[in-house]
């Protein structure tokens, strides 16, 4: 297609491509992938003006390097820890993420995970269904009210969790070294890190997956956190040193856990977290409800129509790249 732009799709998730199709109408010819690794997409992207990403990756300065074209690779989610921001940037290709589709419905997850832990929904219910109707195998359970959330990050989901915590009558800490105290009109009282281990009876994880989050919640986290306190995640598996957690929970370090997000992912079966009566494991479906989804699919389609329109895109996250990029904006 003579004067298009070319973008490739390196992987997708929903059944349709009609909003990618209809956005980018006119502008570019779209070239659908269903890959997991750079060596199945380049042969398609070497000469693309635009790349589309949802899981593909990584996309490491090699890759980048071998699309001289490529003037953004947008992001279909939120997180870019599969994506070199610092290679992107000399080479001048913009990055674009999708921050705010999903908040509500992460959020949600979050504390339906948290109430579940709390209430032993998962467990009575594989009671049940084992012909077993008894409540002493569930002990001991205590009330929401008054108990403590520690929030490890605070950004817009965490601060969305805040306030449907505090709705349930819990006390919400948060630490978040980028945060300061009182910065947000929300419920939460900013803490150090280790204090907010020591006194959460819940503590949810949320912050991005960057080197110095990766593994943070580890064995001496662990160590540091209440015997009844359980652990949730809906942010990035590997913010979890998983083995860390088999041990935590193997020496009862804690109550239990409840991840939406795990390290490897898919986890493995047989795996040492699965079938344990005090282990809830999603596969990674937080952030999704129908109208997240409408909203995942149309935000990285419309930044690559603006750079292609020579456009400032709306969600860079290596703003860095603005006027030294290969869009010449």
């Amino acid at each position: 297609m003579a004067g298009k732009a070319k973008v490739v799709l390196t992987d997708y998730v929903w059944e349709s491509l009609d909003v990618e199709k209809k956005t980018l109408a006119g502008l570019a010819e779209l070239v659908p992938l269903q890959t997991r690794k750079p060596e199945e997409f380049l042969p398609q992207a070497a000469d693309c003006d635009a790349l589309l990403n949802t899981y593909a990756g990584p996309i490491t300065a090699e890759v980048m390097a071998k699309m001289p074209r490529c003037r953004i690779i947008a992001r279909y989610g939120i997180g870019v820890d599969t994506i070199d921001l610092e290679a992107a940037t000399k080479a001048g290709i913009i990055v674009t993420n999708n921050p705010t589709y999903c908040i509500e419905e992460v959020a949600e997850h979050t504390m339906a995970l948290l109430l579940a832990c709390a209430r032993k929904v998962a467990f009575y219910d594989r009671l049940v269904r084992g012909g077993r109707w008894e409540v002493p195998p569930g002990k001991p359970m205590f009330r929401l009210a008054g108990s403590t959330l520690g929030l490890v990050g605070f950004g817009n989901i965490a601060r969305q969790v805040a306030v449907r915590a505090a709705s349930f009558g819990m006390r919400v800490l948060y630490a978040d070294p980028f945060v300061k105290e009182g910065q947000f009109d929300v419920p939460g009282r900013k803490m150090e890190w280790n204090d907010l281990l020591r006194e959460s009876d819940f503590v949810s994880v949320h912050p991005p997956l960057v080197p110095q989050t990766r593994r943070m919640v580890s064995d001496e986290a662990f160590s540091r956190m209440k015997p009844g306190a359980f652990l949730v995640n809906c942010s990035r598996g590997p913010i979890v040193d998983t083995d860390a957690l088999v041990r935590a929970l193997d020496a009862k370090k804690i109550a239990g856990c409840a991840l939406d997000t795990t390290d490897p992912e898919p986890l493995p079966d047989p795996h040492p977290l699965r079938g344990r009566d005090n282990v809830i494991i999603n596969p990674h479906v937080a952030w999704y409800s129908e109208q997240a989804m409408a909203g995942l699919q149309s935000g990285a389609p419309n930044e690559v129509r603006r750079v292609l329109s020579g456009e400032w895109p709306v969600n860079v996250v290596n703003k860095a790249v603005k006027g030294r990029n290969r869009a010449g904006l």
